[in-house]
């Protein structure tokens, strides 16, 4: 049996770019675009305020050219063992129920008289 990894990751966007004296995204907006990324000033926001689930790799290297660090310090990963699953309690005797003993039986129409 193998054991199952969780992954997770931590978006530290803007948190470097604090260290770095960056404290609007849209300060982002021309130094990306220096680079040859085009963004929104609201796809800008969303990239420093919420983590994404998706990320180009020229966006990623921009922000790495721009804050001067490796991706490694932009994205915070951590992975753990899962928690095993339980199963569910048998009756501890080894039997099955028969739902069918549970089951309502069908009902039977009969055309009036």
């Amino acid at each position: 049996m193998t054991i199952k990894r969780q992954v997770s990751y931590q978006w530290r966007l803007r948190e470097v770019m604090a260290g770095h004296g960056l404290f609007n995204a849209s300060d982002l907006v021309p130094l990306l675009a220096e680079r040859g990324i085009t963004l929104s000033a609201v796809q800008v926001w969303r990239l420093v305020t919420q983590t994404p689930e998706r990320l180009s790799l020229p966006v990623l290297a921009a922000l790495c050219d721009i804050l001067e660090v490796s991706p490694a310090q932009l994205i915070a990963t951590r992975a753990e063992n899962a928690a095993p699953v339980k199963k569910a309690a048998s009756a501890g005797d080894g039997t099955v129920t028969d739902l069918s003993a549970f089951r309502p039986k069908r009902a039977q129409l009969r055309p009036e008289q």
